[in-house]
């Protein structure tokens, strides 16, 4: 019988090691999986490579991860944002290493590394500092660059629903990341708001597919407030 559901962080965060490519689902504040990467502080991984829209906020999350020196690499879209607090103190002490990646191009590394696809071309950053060292082409008279696909070892994703095959369900905007992020990891690790029965699920609204989910670990927030 297929059960991707684990009883607690440790189990969801077993085997994750040094050195990994770790996606990080979430825009701001929603749809990060919070429980597990506070699990993730607690397992012990170092030396990650962390894929994230921003660089965390305030002191809890990612930001701890970060303060805590687990973090070589970071590759986002945005370093400097609201809160940004440690971030900002462990990149001036160049305990960091960063990575601006435009959101758009990002999201289609990590979509170009689920669908099997090395490489595509994009007229993002052409004739910016962002553009330096990388392979640039005319096509159709429009200069173009070359980015690389985004994998991930491990990707930590928040769900609104899943069911004990791993199928997903995303509320709202906390969808952002976490669909592309499943696809693009070895390893993918949700943690989900409600675990429903398995066919309980709307086949028409399962956004992420259990084939792309190995873990599932039930943290329920309760009701969202609907304004």
């Amino acid at each position: 019988m297929i059960n991707k559901i684990v009883q607690s962080t440790a189990e969801a965060m077993a085997g994750v090691r040094d050195g990994a490519v770790v996606l990080l689902g979430g825009f701001g504040s929603i749809g990060q999986p919070n429980a597990l990467i506070d699990g993730l502080i607690e397992q012990g991984a170092k030396n990650l490579t962390v894929v994230s829209n921003n660089a965390g906020t305030g002191r809890e999350g990612l930001a701890r991860l970060l303060e805590l020196g687990r973090v070589r690499k970071i590759i986002c879209s945005y370093p400097r944002s609201a809160g940004s607090v440690v971030f900002e103190e462990v990149y001036r002490a160049d305990k960091i290493e960063l990575e601006i990646v435009p959101q758009g191009t990002m999201s289609e590394r990590m979509r170009a590394a689920g669908a099997g696809i090395p490489a595509f071309f994009t007229a993002t950053a052409v004739g910016t500092k962002l553009a330096a060292g990388k392979e640039e082409r005319e096509i159709g008279g429009r200069r173009y660059l070359l980015e690389e696909a985004l994998a991930g070892d491990v990707a930590l994703i928040e769900a609104w629903e899943a069911d004990r095959w791993g199928n997903l369900t995303y509320r709202s905007s906390a969808r952002n990341f976490n669909p592309v992020m499943a696809t693009a990891a070895a390893l993918t690790i949700a943690q989900a708001q409600h675990i429903v029965k398995l066919g309980a699920l709307d086949p028409e609204k399962i956004i992420t597919p259990g084939i792309y989910v190995k873990r599932v670990l039930h943290v329920p927030y309760g009701e969202p407030t609907v304004t």
